[in-house]
């Protein structure tokens, strides 16, 4: 595939970042198919199914959001949709109390959320039917299905993440910084509606510390309040790095072939951690990772010449996850 190139008038990390804001792309009604999937007790996360639109299926995509997203945001419909189109059944997956999966579990989710990911990829697997199981990841959906990787790298067979966090206390800083302010409060926003929604009780201290005079101005302040120790970390500093992947990558952690696609120019996530692995390309950083960076993009935009309805990203990672579709074909993983 040819290089990214922005299209006119989307010039500019931020504009590409906000083109989908200020121009929803026209995907017509939301047709997936809702399907619980048990994570433990009575709890369950909130997967919408939807079929390949062709002959198939070539295997399955599980598709994770992004911060304060969906399973109905539109760059994971707009990726969903690219996939189906190619013979893939897609997954878009609600994590923790996102989206319409709120009502099916307390709590939130978090970067690393393996005891709510693994259970849903062990059943997309058994779902598969034995055909390939594959993994892509928009923003934080990315380091979501990262850490899973990391942890069992045979519940993907394969997964490409766009715009997402290798580091998370780089990344917090970065959206905390002046220049963000506007995104910095949209975010904010939408993590307290999400965590106050909770229909199984919001406590009177967790209700008082997002509203009240203390309330988090910045994003790690709402992990340090809410994200850490709902996931039983001892505090944010602790969280963040535990739950980075940047540092188990670059000793070589054993993982699934995976495409990390990232711009330089991204506004949310630094591209430094990005940079470090492709030079560990050099130097024997974990097997199978490849990384692919594009001077420009923003951040989880790509909106780039000759891309009517999808995006550049769309374009790669689907051209990415057929090759790996056709390598397991190949060596005779498909019945």
């Amino acid at each position: 595939m040819p290089a990214f190139r922005q299209r006119w008038p989307w010039i500019g990390p931020d504009l590409q970042t906000l083109r989908d804001t200020l121009r929803p792309p026209r995907l017509g009604p939301d047709t997936g198919e809702p399907l619980p999937v048990a994570v433990g007790g009575a709890e369950h996360l909130l997967v919408l199914r939807d079929p390949p639109l062709t002959s198939g299926p070539l295997g399955l995509v599980v598709l994770v959001h992004g911060l304060s997203g969906s399973a109905g945001s539109t760059g994971v419909r707009r990726l969903g949709r690219c996939l189906q189109k190619a013979g893939f059944t897609v997954w878009r997956l609600n994590l923790r109390g996102a989206g319409a999966g709120r009502p099916l579990a307390p709590g939130t989710y978090a970067a690393a959320c393996n005891r709510d990911l693994l259970p849903v990829l062990a059943e997309a697997r058994r779902q598969a039917s034995g055909l390939p199981l594959l993994g892509a990841g928009l923003s934080l959906g990315g380091a979501v299905l990262l850490n899973a990787a990391l942890a069992e790298p045979a519940a993907l067979d394969g997964l490409v993440t766009v715009s997402s966090p290798l580091d998370l206390a780089a990344c917090a800083a970065r959206i905390d910084h002046r220049r963000n302010r506007l995104y910095q409060r949209w975010l904010l926003r939408g993590l307290v509606r999400q965590t106050l929604a909770d229909p199984f009780a919001v406590s009177a201290a967790t209700r008082e510390a997002l509203t009240g005079p203390g309330r988090p101005r910045s994003l790690r302040a709402f992990d340090a309040a809410i994200t850490a120790p709902r996931w039983g970390y001892p505090d944010v500093d602790a969280y963040y790095r535990q739950a980075s992947a940047l540092a188990r990558l670059r000793a070589g952690a054993l993982l699934p072939p995976a495409l990390l696609l990232h711009a330089l120019d991204d506004p949310w996530v630094p591209a430094a951690a990005a940079l470090q692995l492709a030079a560990g390309e050099r130097y024997g950083a974990t097997a199978g990772l490849e990384v692919l960076l594009s001077p420009h993009g923003g951040h989880n935009g790509f909106h780039g010449v000759g891309d009517a309805a999808g995006s550049w990203a769309d374009r790669r990672a689907l051209n990415w996850l057929c090759r790996i579709q056709v390598g397991l074909a190949g060596a005779g993983l498909r019945p």
